[in-house]
């Protein structure tokens, strides 16, 4: 394909990779003209963005919310396309239900009467976390890093640094802001949505509450599993050629003139190029850019061996991985929402013990249960249980009978399945890392814990020329409006780098 205005060839693509970080770079170039190629090894595209069916049940195995739809306006906008003719979008209210094992509920972000002494300390925490958005926006998430300089050079004033607060916990943050332990406990939640510690990780991810508050949060009728299929459609539309369970095996390189590329805090020159990709039975496609949509450890320790850059990739803290339980559940549960959340009862033991390297023996226990929105997912007077708790990246330390205790714990907090399961599923450690690679099952790659995290998680340019890295593993992070901008934040530098 060739640059209409110049007449001049555009780079052809290889995206390493179908999760939707891989789809939305490849929609991306395809749409800019570029011949593009995506190899995934599983059957399936979409990454974690999974779904299981059974015996008339529907569950969404990652990902189960969808907050900023704007950025998925975003990407179908960029192909010619509008998000709303593919798919339906129902806002959820409430977004969550919480519970605490004194038997109190709430549900959030709503202002229930037992609240009202506490609307105005929410009502400033989520000022502050709209805030640190509006300035996140324009600087970490407007475009590649390359370290803490990259972000400065973005920033307006020195006010932007103490708006968004990296010095800081998140939970030491929520504690100023609120004096109920139980909203600290809500608050200090949001750090599991990039696999992170609230005792670790910056008090800039009180944003993400501010988003569900500012944006609302979202549900695809028909499952999550709707939205995949139409990204899927979407690249297929452009021109991707999408091949599935076709296993990259190697990322080829031949040698180049050496000129400096910028990667995460420091300059690295660069003496080769990529050729394409080798897979595992041999064939080889040539492409000038690649674009790794795969967990950065699999990807410098063995598609593109490099011990410098995989160790770099190891200083960053791995995030936590999960346990997960598909239960086909008879009859109806009182009290039940679309998101729920059972608190542990001491929060701080939890997180010590996950970051032990041990699985807790009291974990928060979160479950969707999309059929309360969407009866299509579960057998009339069924429901669909998709239940998931935090576990340490040590597939070793989470084995299948850990899903006993889960539901045992559950059933302490007054929600007794015993009885009313038709089946179980489970999902380990051991199961994510084998089939996404990601080392230790950590879901998100790298976490957010530590004041440089930020600045640890690899960058979206690779080590050598032509080599890109989009999706959870690489900046800005995991979460679907992530990997989005990551596939942006890689297709703008591609044209700036004159592809």
């Amino acid at each position: 394909m060739t640059d209409a205005p110049s007449g001049r060839r555009r780079g052809s693509v290889v995206v390493v990779g179908g999760g939707v970080g891989g789809l939305a770079a490849a929609i991306r170039l395809a749409a800019a003209g570029h011949p593009v190629t995506l190899f995934e090894r599983n059957d399936e595209f979409g990454g974690k963005l999974g779904v299981r069916r059974r015996d008339g049940y529907c569950f969404d195995t990652g990902p189960s919310l969808i907050t900023l739809p704007s950025v998925f306006e975003e990407l179908f906008a960029a192909a010619g396309r509008r998000l709303h003719d593919h798919v339906e979008l129902i806002e959820l209210s409430p977004q969550f239900r919480y519970h605490w094992p004194d038997g109190t509920t709430r549900d959030m972000p709503g202002r229930p009467a037992a609240d009202a002494a506490h609307v105005d300390q929410l009502d400033r925490f989520l000022a502050a976390g709209d805030a640190m958005w509006d300035v996140s926006e324009r600087t970490f998430f407007a475009g590649a890093m390359s370290g803490p300089l990259s972000l400065a050079r973005r920033m307006r004033s020195p006010r932007d640094l103490t708006t968004i607060r990296p010095f800081t916990t998140l939970h030491s943050f929520a504690r100023r802001q609120l004096d109920d332990p139980q909203l600290v406990q809500w608050a200090s939640r949001y750090a599991t949505y990039s696999g992170s510690s609230p005792f670790r990780a910056p008090a800039t991810l009180a944003c993400i509450p501010a988003i569900e508050a500012r944006y609302g949060c979202w549900y695809s009728r028909g499952g999550l599993g709707v939205l995949r299929d139409a990204i899927v459609e979407l690249a297929r539309a452009v021109g991707v050629e999408l091949v599935a369970r076709a296993d990259v095996a190697r990322i080829r390189l031949h040698p180049t003139r050496s000129r400096p590329i910028p990667m995460t805090c420091h300059q690295v020159t660069v003496a080769t190029q990529v050729r394409g990709v080798e897979l595992s039975d041999g064939t080889f496609h040539p492409a000038d850019i690649v674009i790794a949509n795969v967990d950065a450890d699999h990807l410098y320790g063995d598609l593109l061996p490099d011990p410098k850059a995989l160790r770099r990739v190891r200083r960053a803290p791995r995030s936590t991985s999960g346990l997960a339980i598909l239960a086909g559940v008879t009859g109806a549960t009182e009290g039940l929402a679309h998101h729920n959340v059972w608190f542990s009862a001491d929060y701080q033991r939890e997180f010590a013990q996950l970051t032990a390297g041990e699985p807790a023996d009291d974990p928060t226990v979160y479950a969707c249960v999309s059929s309360i929105t969407d009866p299509s997912q579960a057998p009339v007077g069924h429901e669909n249980w998709f239940i998931l708790v935090n576990t340490p990246p040590r597939p070793d330390r989470v084995p299948r009978e850990y899903a006993d205790l889960v539901l045992d714990r559950l059933a302490a907090r007054g929600v007794d399945l015993a009885g009313r399961v038709e089946f179980t599923e489970v999902i380990t450690p051991a199961d994510i890392e084998a089939r996404f690679r990601s080392r230790g099952g950590a879901i998100y790659g790298s976490s957010s814990d530590g004041k440089r995290a930020a600045f640890l998680r690899p960058g979206n340019r690779g080590s050598c020329r032509g080599l890109y890295l989009a999706g959870g593993s690489s900046h800005p992070g995991g979460g679907l409006p992530l990997v989005l901008m990551s596939a942006r934040i890689v297709a703008d530098m591609i044209a700036a780098d004159g592809w």
